[in-house]
This record gives C-alpha cells, sequence and structure tokens, in this order.
C-alpha cells in the first residue's frame, strides 16, 4: 500500500484546518520567516520580503532538473512562488524572487495548479521559495485533501526558516529540500540581505530533521520522506563550505542526503562584483568535494564541474 502523504493524515483529524487558520491569523503582524518584520499584510501591506496580502506566483510546471528521488521519471511538480524572505545579488531567479513578478492567484487556484500536476503525473508538489505564502498552501492543501488529492509535499526552502512556522509544517512537509548557504557568518548579510543566516539556518534545518529523519525513498528509487540539504560553492570561500558540510555531518548526521553543486555564475548585482563576480574555478570545486568526501557524506549527489548531477561516492539511498 502507497503511503499517504502527511497533510491527508492530519486532514482527518482537522490539524490541518487548524494549522491554516493559525498560519492566516499571522498575516495581522506577519512573522513567518525570521525577519519578523510584523508587517500587515492582512491589510496589504507589505512585508520585508515584499509579499503583501495577496498570492503570487510565478509559475508551475513538472520539473524535472532537481535531484534524481525529487524528479524521478515523471517530473516534480513544481510551483514558483513569488518574492523571498532572502535578498540574494546571485540569485538566479531574480525575476520571481527579488523583483517579485508573477500573478495574483487565490488559494483556490492554487489548488487547481496542483491537481492539474498530479493529473500530469509528478510524483510530488515542490514548493519554492513559500514561506511568505504559508497560510494560502496550507488552505490549498486543506480543500484537496478534502478531495482526497494528494502528493508527498516537498518544501524547498532557502534554510532561512523561523521554528514557529516549521512547528505549523510538522506533519505535513514530507520532504525538505532545504539549502545551507553559508557556513560562517559575514557573507550573509553583504550577499543574503540577512545578518542571522548561520544560527537560524542550523536551528532550521536540525528540525526539519527532526521531523522527516533521513530520505526514504519507494521502490521505484523517488523520495517519500526526509531530508536533502544543498549547497552551493561561492567564489573565494564565500559560502564557507567546510564549516556548512562539518555541521551536516555532526549535527545532522552523516546519512544526510547532501547535493553540492558548482552551478554558481554571476547575475544581477554579482555581475563585476570584486569577490562573487565570476564562477568558482576548478581548484575551487575540489577542495569542496575533497571536504565532503573526507567528512563521509556520501549519501547524497556531486554536480560535475558546472555540469550535472551524479552520485557522490559510495552513496547509500536505497529504496525503502
Amino acid at each position: 500500500m502507497a503511503r499517504r502523504p502527511g497533510f491527508q493524515k492530519l486532514f482527518s483529524t482537522g490539524i490541518l484546518e487548524r494549522r491554516a487558520r493559525a498560519a492566516e491569523a499571522s498575516l495581522s503582524a506577519c512573522r513567518l520567516c525570521p525577519r519578523t518584520c510584523g508587517a500587515d499584510r492582512a491589510s496589504d501591506e507589505a512585508g520585508a520580503c515584499g509579499a503583501t496580502g495577496e498570492l503570487r506566483i510565478y509559475r508551475h510546471m513538472p520539473h524535472h532538473g532537481e535531484e534524481p528521488p525529487i524528479s524521478g521519471t515523471r517530473g516534480s511538480g513544481t510551483v514558483f512562488f513569488s518574492n523571498c524572505t532572502m535578498s540574494c545579488v546571485y540569485c538566479q531567479n531574480e525575476r520571481m524572487s527579488r523583483r517579485g513578478e508573477g500573478s495574483a492567484r487565490s488559494a483556490e487556484e492554487l489548488a487547481r495548479m496542483l491537481e492539474e500536476l498530479a493529473d500530469a503525473g509528478c510524483h510530488n508538489w515542490n514548493f519554492v521559495s513559500p514561506t511568505q505564502y504559508l497560510p494560502w498552501i496550507l488552505r490549498a492543501l486543506v480543500e484537496l485533501a478534502g478531495r482526497d488529492v494528494a502528493l508527498p509535499v516537498v518544501w524547498n526552502t532557502s534554510g532561512y526558516e523561523c521554528s514557529s512556522t516549521l512547528e505549523l509544517l510538522e506533519g505535513i512537509v514530507d520532504v525538505y529540500l532545504s539549502d545551507i548557504r553559508y557556513g560562517v557568518p559575514g557573507p550573509d548579510a553583504r550577499l543574503s540581505g540577512v545578518s542571522d543566516y548561520v544560527p537560524v539556518s542550523r536551528e532550521a534545518l536540525i528540525e526539519m530533521r527532526e521531523q522527516v529523519g533521513p530520505l526514504v525513498l519507494d521502490d521505484e528509487g523517488t523520495a517519500l520522506r526526509g531530508l536533502v540539504v544543498r549547497h552551493l560553492v561561492i567564489p573565494n570561500g564565500l559560502s564557507g563550505t567546510r564549516e556548512a558540510l562539518r555541521f551536516v555531518a555532526e549535527r545532522l548526521g552523516r546519512d544526510t542526503a547532501v547535493s553540492l553543486m558548482s552551478q554558481y555564475y554571476p547575475v544581477g548585482e554579482a555581475v563585476g562584483d570584486e569577490e562573487v563576480g565570476r564562477r568558482i574555478t576548478r581548484g575551487e570545486w575540489r577542495d569542496a568535494v575533497d571536504t565532503l568526501e573526507s567528512l563521509g557524506l556520501d549519501n547524497g549527489w556531486v554536480q560535475e564541474f558546472h555540469g550535472e548531477l551524479y552520485p557522490a561516492a559510495g552513496s547509500r539511498i536505497e529504496p525503502d
């Protein structure tokens, strides 16, 4: 028998509805993300993330470019939300995340999008930069659970999450697909507009791991549940790769699925920047891979130098 997605289980107990109402109530003084700006989004005031009292969606589609257990063979049913809780100068999704491009939608329209992705055969629902729109997402899931439409939920996040929001997600999110952007403090303020990324993301990742555990696959090799941690190597050591990966190994566990990425390239404000205005060198990439291997983090994927993902040496991720 197929495993039921978490939100479907919580619907039958009434917990999902209560979580949706709690998230909706939070909009009058928004503290959904660690910026805790307190904006009255219920009255259409813009928060620090740029989001207001309306749901904005940039695009939805079956996505085949995620890690193999997320995309599978039929694609990940991905919704790209507008705006972001961070403001990275090198953001590769600048149009939707930093400029807020997208269309105003309702929770009912989001539910229809998700049903469309389920009908297309996607393996999961993959919410990209979703935190600022949690109330609408939960309301859409309530509607879908009532109609017995359900796929595993993937929370695709920068890792900049607060504990109160993660508490609302417990039992709803099946797979956390989370970045660990920085391993040392300092670069986060200049490059991403937040000064507390390291402690906040570490606390968040520990909570995610406690909620969903290590990555578990079905008999087709697609993700059912668990944590996947992404780390993008940034030029000049600004991502703090050694410290970030050491944290993963020592606090989250060496069985954690890690996706090490070499695909950084300068866009937007990063173009021409003295420190981040170039791609990483082959030497910087080799150092990152050596660090991953020396820490025994072999349960995931390593991107070829500016190329495709391939399994890490000795990867032990197996179907459930």
